[in-house]
């Protein structure tokens, strides 16, 4: 399906709605932006850059929210890969200058625990959405680029931190969500559907608080995969079937589709709970606990049939007078097991006097991560089977962290601390004889390997005149990379140690031009270092030489730069941005020689340049009593400056940054019982290669621009219960990025709040 609609629409509509709000501007002193609100946040105090954010009450009326990742779904210029409900492996966040492959340029906590996954970066390597369900959210704070002291190189791309509830009273929270999706593409015509149910606990009596949230999700994904055979010449082979879909692959090239694989079935458990403790009114420690658990069944369909209409999977098959050979794991079959533990403990005081600390500690721990798939065919398979077993029990990581936040008088407020993150991979893969439950036989291949990274940062927030303000930081790392080792059948290869030590100056001015317009000025220097995955997991081929892997890596290292003017209004704001950011040695797989042989490597791509406008307007009672909008509009050029390994990426789009995007969100108060809301978002062309030449993002692998709309209404029957109905994709757009996303989706909500 195709749209006519620009996206400049949405933008064009915020414009005029700044018109219609613009008089009566109360006087705003905004300079760098101050957290507050009535949860502590673990963003720094003062913060030099743009952010945005989102309240539980605005999620409620607005967003159809299954998943945690689903609040960011209108903010600008973020995208998160969210292929299905419950998506666990591939839902990475996606930001101005960071594409879907980029997991590791951008940094997501909750309540200041870290739920990225810096053990790879791509789209296995999603953030633990798991671990926050939509039911515990306060509120969502977006700190956007690598403008603050605080963060390490992988705030490059944004800061993403959830604050959950904690309770001043007895309260009590039941929800029911269930969803339907039909489904039509290539040869697939079915129906999936999903559910939701939650139940939260919570009190503070005297000094003690403390809540608890279990949920389950049980969901049926779309088809992620399509087996597909370029088209061959004739040939009078094999047993003549029917039923394969003929289409066009990401280069225009004519394929046959031969089914649908990964069609994952999903059932999540989650429980959370938090503990917290005042020692006086300044001063609370918290305990955090999380367990999140998921069994998943991937299962294939398959489109040919023989002569006597059975389905066919595997062996020398013959479409219209062409023949194909369909190998074992074509149509892939496999099951996963994962249990996932998260801790959490900080002491923090609160005085906002002249000195307030924090100490801080988390660990994530895969304590079983187990996928059996198998190797030989179906429908054979089903009952079990040779196959093989992918163990990452033991994998994770953990953090520590102490800050300080000095207030010597009115026009500084220093903050200074101390971190450290370790990460830790433990990957192997066994053969077994019965892919369903049988013991792990002999290794095929293995990964491990752990890196750390020590820190030390200071910044100050200076109001050096009335109208002025700065805030100045510098930012020490020191990482190493150790006992890193890659492994095949027989053979393991050791690394040696790496360590390397990186400086990242932080700077921000911001001028009070009038009391309605402020404008500001950052500049970010990040340093993203390389992932264990991408230095350690690959291969060792007959030579004895490693591929697919490159332990000698070169950080990202990135400067990004912030002009903005942001403009108050009686009701609502406007805020303009322009941002540019250049990156030496981005981190990239593309194709490499090694002894004769092609292989798709992580390898250091020499410069890219990005350059973009942002605009952000938000209004409430726009028109009329009741009617609130808020919209975005992102325009970005990202291009390959320098890449000496691969010279026809050079002038080419950095892969999946679309040239334009937008998102549009109106909500319109009834009355006090009803709110009914209209969103939409659209992203321009995109590629998925470092050379563009995925032409077709409407296929199977390609990256596609994509324009959808969604509906909610959100009725309050009386103090305690509540009901929703929603259309997620109401306009049924058929859009990719690798995978398909997800038709059209129907969403049903029964709430309780006591």
């Amino acid at each position: 399906m195709k749209t006519t609609m620009s996206p400049l629409a949405l933008a064009l509509l915020a414009a005029f709605s700044t018109f219609a709000c613009a008089e009566d501007a109360p006087i705003h002193q905004l300079g760098t932006v101050t957290i507050t609100g009535n949860r502590p946040t673990s963003l720094p105090t003062q913060i030099p850059t743009t952010i945005e954010g989102i309240t539980q009450a605005e999620i409620e009326k607005t967003i159809n929210a299954t998943d945690s990742e689903d609040a960011l779904k209108y903010l600008p210029s973020l995208l998160v890969r969210k292929r299905y409900i419950g998506d666990y492996n591939h839902a990475v966040l996606s930001t101005r200058a960071s594409g879907t492959g980029n997991s590791a340029r951008s940094m997501v906590y909750a309540d200041g625990i870290l739920l990225s996954n810096y053990l790879g970066n791509g789209a296995s390597f999603a953030p633990r959405w798991g671990m926050v369900s939509p039911e515990q959210i306060d509120r969502v704070d977006v700190l956007y680029g690598p403008f603050s002291a605080a963060y390490g190189g992988n705030s490059v791309g944004a800061v993403v931190d959830y604050v959950t509830r904690m309770p001043a009273k007895f309260e009590a929270h039941a929800k029911l969500t269930l969803t339907h999706q039909p489904f039509e593409l290539y040869g697939t015509s079915d129906s999936y559907d999903g559910k939701r149910a939650s139940i939260a606990l919570g009190d503070r009596q005297g000094a003690w608080s403390w809540y608890v949230d279990l949920s389950r999700t049980d969901s049926e994904g779309q088809p992620l995969t399509f087996p597909a055979k370029n088209v061959g010449k004739p040939s009078s082979a094999g047993i003549p079937v029917t039923g394969a879909v003929a289409g066009l692959d990401r280069t225009n090239s004519n394929w046959l589709l031969l089914g649908a694989g990964t069609q994952y079935h999903t059932v999540q458990d989650q429980f959370k709970a938090k503990l917290a403790y005042d020692f006086s009114p300044t001063v609370r420690a918290t305990y955090t606990f999380g367990l999140w658990r998921n069994d998943s069944e991937g299962r294939p369909e398959t489109y040919l049939r023989d002569a006597a209409g059975r389905p066919v999977y595997f062996g020398t098959v013959n479409i219209a007078g062409s023949s194909y050979t369909l190998g074992a794991t074509d149509f892939n079959v496999s099951n996963e097991k994962l249990q996932h533990l998260m801790h959490g403990l900080t002491v923090k005081s609160n005085t906002k006097g002249v000195f307030d600390w924090e100490l801080a500690a988390s660990l994530y721990d895969y304590d079983k991560d187990r996928l059996r798939a198998a190797t030989v065919e179906l429908p054979g398979a089903l009952t079990g089977g040779a196959g093989r077993i992918v163990n990452q029990g033991g994998t994770g990581w953990n953090t520590l962290s102490g800050k300080g936040v000095w207030r010597p008088d009115a026009a500084h407020v220093a903050e200074f601390g101390y971190q450290r993150e370790a990460y830790k991979l433990a990957s192997i893969e066994n053969a077994t004889s019965n892919w369903i439950d049988g013991a792990p036989g002999d290794r095929n291949s293995a990964f491990a390997g752990k890196t750390e990274t020590n820190s030390l940062y200071a910044q100050d927030s200076w109001k050096f005149a009335p109208a002025w303000k700065t805030v100045l930081g510098m930012r020490y790392e020191r990482w190493t990379a150790h006992d890193g080792a890659t492994s095949n059948r027989t053979t393991t290869k050791p690394h040696p140690e790496r360590s390397e030590n990186y400086l990242s100056p932080k700077a921000a001015l911001a001028y009070q031009a009038s009391d309605a317009w402020v404008l500001k000025a950052s500049l970010g220097r990040a340093v993203r270092m390389p992932t264990v995955s991408e230095l350690y997991q690959g291969g060792i081929n007959a030579s004895g030489q490693l591929i697919n892997n490159d332990p000698n890596l070169k950080p990202e290292k990135s400067w990004t730069t912030e002009l903005t003017a942001e403009r108050r209004f009686a009701n609502g704001q406007l805020r303009l941005t322009a941002f540019g950011e250049r990156t030496k040695d981005a981190l990239y797989s593309q194709v490499n020689v090694l002894a004769g042989a092609s292989v798709s490597t992580v390898q250091n791509v020499d410069r890219i340049n990005t350059k973009g406008l942002e605009a952000s307007y938000t209004a409430d009672d726009v028109w009329v009593r009741g009617l609130g909008l808020s919209s975005s509009l992102t325009w970005t050029d990202s291009k390959i400056a320098r890449n000496d390994k691969f010279a026809a990426s050079v002038g080419m789009w950095q892969p999946r940054i679309p040239e334009w995007r937008a998102t549009g969100v109106a909500n319109y108060d009834v009355n006090d019982q009803l709110s009914l809301t209209l969103a939409a978002r659209y992203s321009g062309r995109q590629y998925s290669t470092l050379d563009n030449t995925d032409v077709n993002g409407f296929a199977y692998m390609g990256a596609s621009k994509y324009f959808t709309t969604d509906v909610r209404a959100r009725y309050r029957i009386n103090r305690q219960w509540s009901a929703a109905v929603g259309i997620d994709n109401l306009n049924n757009y058929k859009y990719w990025n690798f995978h398909p996303y997800p038709q059209r989706t129907y969403v049903a909500e029964l709430k309780f709040d006591l």
